[in-house]
């Protein structure tokens, strides 16, 4: 059974994929206005991890999608590009292995097997980390986590900036997400309205019908920088980090069998996370930040 991209729900569905790329321009030259939003760091500082020998490898082949802006997707020129794409080239450039490096677009729903019947060496497209798919196959260290956010209603007065101040106010979730069973555990005292999809949710927000919502900060980002959004809202405290609702983050899978590769793709994001390329990529698809 195929498994579900990382995150409660993907951005497919959610902005049309032109309205991606307006917000994403804008962003940037909005971005040179406003302090960078800092990438948490997933390494430790001082760890060093080692950089096995690759001279024997013939190539190193990524698999992604083009389904999943702004992780992976096809950009008006019909390049594949994005978070994940750009990641990748870097991971490749880190290595010295640039010239050896693939990076091959298929449908989600055949990246598996073609990673099970070695089509590709490596997967870089959102895959949730599941203990069916430790099974089959290995991951590398998380590179980036998408945490659960709130977005306030600016015209709702709060009497307070985190989100203790929301307990006599409305808060909007998706009914049947990991982030409305989220808001129950971590925030018990804030009442629930519960949207079947988040259009129903987002439309809900706007229109002051509750005060503020609470669902996936890649998602929200781009929302309240959006037209659609009509400045009405902005994010608020957080984020808010949970592996037992959110999952391990954003990973690379690899066949079992090829520890040495997984070992130097590891040494490679814990290189790029140390010398600031990894926080160049983050700012280059997210310049709001998502945290």
């Amino acid at each position: 059974m195929m498994q579900s991209k990382l995150a409660s729900l993907t951005l497919k569905g959610f902005l049309a994929f032109g309205l991606f790329l307006g917000v994403l321009l804008s962003s940037f030259a909005a971005s040179a206005q406003q302090a960078s939003p800092s990438l948490p760091l997933l390494f430790d500082a001082r760890e060093r991890l080692a950089r096995p020998d690759l001279s024997s490898l013939v190539r190193l082949r990524f698999l992604t999608s083009v389904d999943f802006p702004p992780f992976n997707f096809t950009d008006q020129n019909g390049k594949l590009s994005g978070f994940n794409v750009d990641l990748a080239r870097e991971i490749c450039s880190e290595l010295e292995i640039s010239d050896k490096c693939q990076i091959q677009a298929l449908p989600f729903a055949d990246l598996r097997d073609a990673l099970a019947a070695s089509q590709g060496d490596a997967v870089i497209a959102g895959f949730a980390v599941t203990p069916e798919l430790r099974r089959q196959f290995v991951f590398s260290r998380p590179y980036l986590m998408l945490p659960a956010r709130f977005v306030r209603n600016l015209a709702v007065p709060l009497d307070g900036k985190t989100a203790a101040a929301l307990s006599k106010h409305p808060v909007g979730v998706v009914r049947g997400t990991v982030h409305e069973a989220m808001l129950a555990a971590f925030f018990p005292a804030i009442k629930a309205e519960p949207f079947d999809t988040k259009d129903a949710l987002l439309a809900a927000l706007k229109d002051r019908k509750v005060d503020a919502a609470f669902a996936d900060a890649l998602q929200l980002s781009f929302w309240v920088s959006s037209p659609a959004s009509a400045k009405c809202c902005a994010l608020f405290d957080g984020p808010y980090l949970s592996e037992q609702f959110l999952g391990e983050g954003m990973t690379i899978m690899l066949r079992q069998k090829d520890s040495v590769l997984t070992s130097a793709i590891d040494h490679a994001l814990a290189t790029l996370s140390r010398n600031g390329r990894l926080q160049e990529i983050y700012l280059r698809y997210f310049p709001y930040g998502l945290y």
